[in-house]
């Protein structure tokens, strides 16, 4: 998930801005594989939290008397279009219901609101995420063709890749990839939680496949084990358009209950199987109580929450990478930034939504990305165990993680990477 600090609270927004101000205009997809005529690995490109644009279609909706009852608008990081959708409208239109059904299995038991539909427009196309421009454009002078050797496997930001059809979806995605560009392998690319839903296709298809699809894999800051600031979300809430912590108590709560049944949440929490506790995450004021990545039981019985429990029980986690019977099973060419100061928790009033944090005095933090912390970002490192294929791990000091899928030198590595023999 995407949680930044640059200054005073103020998560991301600035690096969101930079990037987006160097996007050009997407170039005409060509007759070729490769942009100058030859053969390229095509790439599959796997986004950041929000980073897809997800279209939500309202129809007589009555979740809240106050918003519009029927019409459309989009969820994109960074997207400040206008809608007649306010912020808090946006998020309580988005909010999953959780029914506590043992009868049904666990990755069904969310739906919609009532009136609520949603898609990913342009679904495959480098139109479904334009914050990549200068990924996109680095490929190009590869080589590369948009929407022909550069495809986008986007995914709805709320779901885990158990849910939504992501599977099938993105075999079949990588598949067409590969025969659209003469049955070579495609390379498969992820910035942030993108490279979470990457592992989890690799971990569910046979190797027989991966070998005939798959060249290798590139993981831009991967969410592997989770962040730690993932918990006090829970009770402050996010701003999804800047990624920022909402200043009033009515924008905490909406989006705090926006994340809470939100799957992707607890996916992307840190897992105390990693993070044991080695980071203090959540301080309650009110009792002085701290609370580690090991502790999140303990915080939602707290707080209680036992529905959040049984949400969080089942997915923090769910996305096993550590241990040698979930390698991945690829060639592996990983970066990621450090140096920076990183939010990893929050000093809370009370365990309830709602909560506002002064970001001058409230926020905890630690070494890291501006985005995810070095126990988050290093956490791949055990990959190197696998002695059947090849890893590696670049350092890029100062280089935030919302610049890596623009900085010259990580989209020169993946260039190579794309383009260098597998090790098998």
């Amino acid at each position: 998930m995407m949680v930044g600090r640059v200054k005073r609270g103020a998560l991301g927004a600035a690096a969101i801005a930079l990037v987006l101000g160097a996007m050009g205009s997407p170039a005409a997809a060509g007759p070729s594989p490769g942009g100058d005529g030859h053969a390229v690995n095509p790439v599959v490109l796997f986004l950041a939290y929000t980073y897809t644009r997800l279209q939500v279609d309202v129809a007589g909706q009555r979740t809240d008397a106050a918003c519009p009852a029927s019409g459309r608008f989009e969820i994109s990081a960074g997207d400040t279009t206008p809608s007649g959708f306010g912020s808090i409208c946006r998020d309580e239109l988005i909010t999953l219901r959780y029914h506590a059904d043992p009868g049904l299995p666990f990755a069904r038991r969310f739906s919609e609101q009532p009136g609520v539909t949603t898609s990913i427009p342009d679904y495959g196309s480098v139109r479904s995420a334009p914050f990549y421009q200068p990924l996109y454009t680095a490929l190009e002078h590869a080589g590369y063709v948009r929407d022909r050797s550069i495809r986008v496997a986007g995914y709805d930001f709320r779901l885990t890749p158990d849910q939504g059809g992501f599977l099938q979806r993105t075999i079949r995605l990588v598949e067409e990839t590969s025969r659209a560009n003469g049955g070579r392998p495609v390379h498969l690319v992820g910035h942030s939680n993108g490279p979470i839903y990457i592992q989890y296709l690799l971990t569910h298809v046979p190797d027989s496949w991966k070998r005939r699809y798959v060249h290798g894999f590139t993981p831009l800051a991967g969410n592997f084990p989770g962040q730690g600031v993932l918990y006090p979300v829970l009770f402050t809430g996010l701003d999804l358009s800047d990624f920022s912590f909402p200043t009033t108590v009515a924008k905490a709560t909406s989006s705090a209950n926006l994340l809470r049944t939100a799957p992707s949440t607890y996916l992307s929490a840190a897992d105390p199987t990693v993070f044991g506790r080695r980071e203090v995450v959540v301080v309650d004021t009110s009792t002085g109580r701290s609370y580690t990545p090991a502790d999140w039981p303990r915080l939602l019985a707290d707080a209680g929450e036992p529905t959040l429990a049984e949400i969080a029980a089942h997915y923090i986690g769910s996305v096993p990478f550590a241990d040698r019977a979930h390698f991945p099973g690829v060639d592996v060419h990983a970066e990621k930034g450090s140096g920076i100061e990183t939010v990893v928790g929050a000093k809370v009033a009370h365990l309830r939504p709602g909560q506002v944090v002064d970001p001058t005095r409230d926020l905890l933090v630690r070494d890291g990305d501006v985005n995810q912390e070095d126990l988050t970002n290093e956490a791949v490192s055990v990959w190197a165990a696998d002695g059947r294929h090849q890893f590696s791990l670049t350092d890029n000091p100062g280089v935030n993680h919302f610049q890596l899928p623009s900085d010259p030198g990580v989209l020169a590595r993946l260039v190579a990477a794309a383009a260098a023999p597998p090790s098998r």
